[in-house]
């Protein structure tokens, strides 16, 4: 009518089409998030989100930890009785690493550094766990962080080369004493020193590489 032709009305879409079109649409939103998360490098597990940062900084403070412990605990137990001939008299030896203030430093630093990892590890536990935020939440921590590892990075060098210096064979844990080639009866003991000096040293770079870490996020933040 009037010079005007009527156009019919478009079909309908059938409503099993449009929860098709749904699902399809809410499949594609779930894999572009998990592109997003994939190009961020993050990763979730239990609601948790893990950057490939907070994962390098809690696997070197375990390593940290670890080390610590291990050098503390070996020169702890380094300690033996023995006798050695002189001259053709019979000496007793006894050796322990509390005879020497230089194996006692190395105690005292490699406590004071298990026990820094440890808080560490538990502060960064509870942020993950319970507040759901980065272990590293903000510039000021992270000086905090940076400072204390670099300190205790020194603290363990220090510690490694005056113990070094006590392992000679002349006057490995016995104080006063200029007589030769006592490893040779305290063999086990100067194992466990010696052991314990490597650790120590081990620990000291990784205490270095957890400072280096804490630059890097500092220059990316």
């Amino acid at each position: 009518m009037n010079g005007h032709k009527t156009l019919p009305p478009p079909p309908s879409t059938p409503p099993r089409q449009l929860s098709e079109a749904k699902v399809t649409a809410e499949e594609n939103g779930q894999q572009g998030e998990s592109r997003v998360e994939l190009e961020s490098g993050s990763k979730t597990t239990a609601g948790v989100t893990l950057t490939k940062g907070d994962v390098v900084v809690l696997t070197i403070r375990l390593l940290c930890m670890a080390t610590s412990v291990t050098a503390m605990s070996f020169m702890v137990t380094a300690r033996q009785v023995s006798a050695a001939s002189f001259y053709g008299f019979q000496l007793q030896l006894h050796s322990k690493w509390s005879f020497s203030y230089s194996f006692e430093y190395l105690v005292g630093v490699t406590a004071t550094a298990t026990a820094y990892s440890l808080v560490q590890l538990l502060i960064a536990a509870s942020r993950l766990l319970v507040k759901k935020s980065p272990v590293i939440p903000s510039r000021n921590q992270a000086w905090l962080v940076f400072a204390g590892d670099q300190i205790l990075a020194y603290a363990m060098m220090s510690a490694g080369s005056a113990a070094s210096g006590v392992t000679n064979l002349n006057r490995t844990g016995i104080r006063h004493t200029a007589l030769p080639n006592f490893c040779k009866s305290l063999d086990s003991f100067c194992d466990h020193v010696a052991v314990s000096i490597a650790f120590t040293f081990f620990s000291c770079v990784m205490y270095a590489g957890a400072a280096v870490q804490d630059v890097i996020w500092l220059s990316n933040h």
